[in-house]
């Protein structure tokens, strides 16, 4: 192999997956903060195309506006615009792909298969719990609601995790414990082996 070769050019990305309350979102925090990642979510990358009013984001908002699903495509190129831009080259990527079909675009597009899927298991009613008590005035956190967020993560992402589960890339972490607890098996997965050997 060449000194530089394309392998070797491409970012690390991991794919961050888990129901809505699994706490993914601190958990990419402490990652970033420990490990020198960059966070990437789907969803405020698509929110901030909207804001900024360019004819992309109009299109964007008007597919939500309709209960249409964004185009992978469309995540796929805000993805790969906030890579370049950030100037790193190891990548969190949390809440996409939602389902099979943003994962075969994304490997199609990008050619990047991610390092690892990052997956917070955790139970319905505990999801259910955080949630609840998290936002106690906010309209779409209702339990019905949340019930259906949670569906539709088992129908659409679940798959997406058996795929990389078959290919030996997921790793499962158990997020109903304590965000100290989960944090401490989040780390042992980013830690090289030489290094917990060393300590």
């Amino acid at each position: 192999m060449g000194s530089v070769s394309d392998a070797e050019k491409k970012p690390a990305v991991i794919f961050v997956l888990g129901g809505p309350g699994s706490g993914k979102g601190t958990q990419c925090a402490n990652v970033v903060e420990h490990f020198g990642y960059t966070h990437l979510s789907a969803g405020d990358l698509l929110r901030a195309e909207i804001k900024s009013g360019s004819e992309n984001g109009t299109m964007i908002q008007n597919m939500i506006k309709e209960g249409k699903i964004v185009p992978s495509e469309v995540t796929i190129k805000l993805l790969q615009k906030a890579m370049q831009e950030s100037g790193n080259d190891k990548f969190l990527i949390d809440g996409f792909p939602r389902n099979e079909e943003n994962r075969a675009a994304f490997e199609a597009v990008t050619k990047i298969e991610p390092a690892f899927v990052l997956f917070f298991n955790c139970p319905e009613e505990e999801m259910e719990k955080r949630i609840l008590s998290r936002n106690q005035g906010r309209e779409d956190d209702n339990i019905e609601t949340i019930r259906k967020r949670f569906n539709v993560f088992l129908e659409s992402s679940l798959p997406v995790v058996e795929y990389y589960d078959s290919k030996g890339k997921v790793r499962k972490v158990d997020a109903a414990k304590s965000v100290e607890e989960v944090f401490e098996a989040v780390k042992a997965i980013f830690t090289p082996k030489e290094e917990k050997v060393a300590v």
